[in-house]
């Protein structure tokens, strides 16, 4: 009797030991959670989600031109995308600590960020920081006018080392861009330093009535995905994904979704 209980006890530590194994995960190949090419079936991707068009809030779902051109990217390696809203400072730190798997936020390919996480091959260049300015101001025309003034730049982003090279008086960092608008709009800033594309995005919704943009357009690294330093393996995976989809028509059809025809050049 008490041979049978033990052998029964310890085949059930065995299927125990099974499932927590397969549902630990990981990166390796005989894991229930990869793929046969050796990625994760699932991967999770990290996004700040106030930043039109390339990932934002419509009607109570999560949508942009990276939200699309990610979920396509990981399709193609076979894979189905797990998303994760958070704020952009958290993203580098949550790749890091494998929180997430992949950051899809309009990331400019830095040379501090380079130090930090791996880059994909850049997925949009038509890029570049610009200044916003409300209608009535006349002070401020282009970079060297920033100086002693109070300017607004989404917190953990290359516009806030901007605005601190053009000698503001006041460089408030901010959660998200549209927290930056209202702030402009409001007159407790003189200016925000945007993206390009985003900062277009938003006159377009009507804040032209307010806002303008003024000066000349400061050139980005171009934006790219992001993984862990030493994951070599999903590196090159995207790589060849976004090659993939650049040549068989698909990158065209998401971009030409969210930016039109006349956006790309």
């Amino acid at each position: 009797m008490m041979g049978k209980k033990l052998k029964i006890a310890l085949a059930l530590g065995a299927m125990a030991a099974t499932f927590l194994a397969a549902g630990c995960g990981g990166s390796s190949k005989n894991s229930a959670s990869a793929s046969k090419n050796g990625i994760p079936s699932v991967i999770r991707v990290g996004s700040e989600t106030t930043f039109p068009p390339f990932e934002f809030t419509k009607d109570d779902k999560y949508v942009g031109f990276d939200l699309d051109l990610a979920d396509a990217v990981i399709k193609q390696m076979g894979s189905k995308m797990e998303f994760k809203s958070m704020g952009f400072d958290a993203l580098i730190p949550a790749v890091q600590s494998g929180q997430i798997d992949l950051i899809a936020a309009g990331l400019n390919a830095t040379p501090e960020r380079a130090k930090q996480v791996a880059f994909s091959d850049p997925y949009f260049t038509q890029d570049g920081f610009i200044i916003i300015v409300n209608k009535d101001n006349d002070s401020i025309k282009d970079w060297a006018d920033l100086e002693g003034k109070n300017v607004g730049a989404q917190v953990g982003t290359q516009q806030v080392k901007l605005a601190q090279e053009a000698k503001a008086a006041n460089v408030k960092q901010l959660d998200s861009n549209s927290q930056a608008f209202m702030e402009l709009q409001a007159k407790t800033l003189d200016a925000v330093v945007i993206d390009q594309p985003v900062g277009m995005y938003y006159l377009k919704q009507g804040a032209d009535k307010d806002l303008k943009i003024v000066g000349t357009a400061k050139d980005a690294q171009g934006m790219v995905f992001a993984m862990k330093k030493d994951n070599k393996e999903l590196q090159a995976a995207v790589n060849k994904a976004l090659k993939e989809l650049k040549d068989n028509g698909t990158y065209d059809k998401i971009y030409k979704k969210w930016f039109g025809d006349e956006a790309k050049k």
